[in-house]
């Protein structure tokens, strides 16, 4: 399992937390710093089951900068919207674990942690 943190973000230590007291085998991407390509995006929105602007924290700066909340939210602006994730990897909502199991999870609650522990 890896789970993808920003050290800064209080739900990424707490999911962090809840893996180490379950004594899960799990490793730490840094994702703003080892940064996901758009083809590893789309991967993982495939095993979250999720479009990329369900991922998009669109209040941050960078964001609004943008004018994301403006884009569409179709399939012919889907390349736009990874694109975008790939190139302000601060955007990317988060932690994200994937699973040994294919699957891929929003961790930013406990239950979203211990869902991808089961699996």
């Amino acid at each position: 399992m890896e789970i993808w943190i920003n050290p800064a973000c209080s739900k990424c230590r707490s999911a962090l937390t809840l893996l180490d007291a379950e004594g899960a085998d799990y490793t730490v991407r840094r994702y703003l710093e080892d940064v996901p390509g758009e083809d590893e995006i789309r991967e993982v929105l495939g095993r979250l089951g999720l479009e990329p602007w369900d991922i998009t924290r669109t209040g941050e700066a960078e964001a609004r900068e943008l004018g994301v909340e403006e884009w569409p939210r179709d399939a012919e602006s889907r390349d736009r919207w990874v694109r975008a994730l790939a190139e302000h990897p601060r955007l990317i909502q988060r932690p994200i674990i994937t699973a040994e199991d294919g699957t891929a999870v929003v961790a930013r609650t406990e239950d979203a942690v211990r869902d991808s522990l089961s699996r």
